[in-house]
């Protein structure tokens, strides 16, 4: 049977659906992803923990052409460019990748959180990370 774990759980507020946690100052409303301890917007606000939206629209994309710093790690074929990009989700932009063809990337896109494999630890747990997809329920 093939395990699985995910690359942060404080990520997340649930797994099954998929739901990012972020958190929002309960002085001047700011909602930060992920979590942080102080507001970044004013001094006297008290973080706590906010669930975001699953659904978004992609706000800027680009390429990794590049492998990224750790935890990430290449898969055994080697290292293969992949595409990210920040989405709004309404009260915070979050930056993820996108799990979504080259061909209908585009700024405004519909999107819906998912999860996608990042890489797998030594005893072959397969480590998941967020991720973003077309929404083909937007709009409906």
């Amino acid at each position: 049977m093939r395990t699985t774990r995910l690359i942060d759980e404080n990520l997340f507020d649930s797994v099954d659906p998929a739901r990012l946690v972020g958190a929002r100052c309960g002085h001047c409303g700011t909602v930060v992803f992920p979590r942080q301890a102080s507001c970044p917007q004013c001094p006297a606000g008290n973080m706590s923990a906010h669930a975001l939206p699953v659904r978004g629209r992609i706000w800027s994309w680009t390429l990794q052409a590049f492998p990224p710093k750790p935890p990430y790690r290449p898969p055994a074929g080697g290292y293969q460019p992949y595409h990210v990009g920040y989405v709004d989700l309404g009260p915070v932009l979050v930056e993820a990748r996108l799990a979504v063809p080259r061909a209908d990337i585009r700024i405004g896109l519909p999107v819906r959180l998912t999860t996608v494999p990042a890489f797998h630890d030594e005893d072959g747990t397969e480590v998941l990370t967020f991720a973003f997809r077309s929404d083909g329920q937007a709009g409906r």
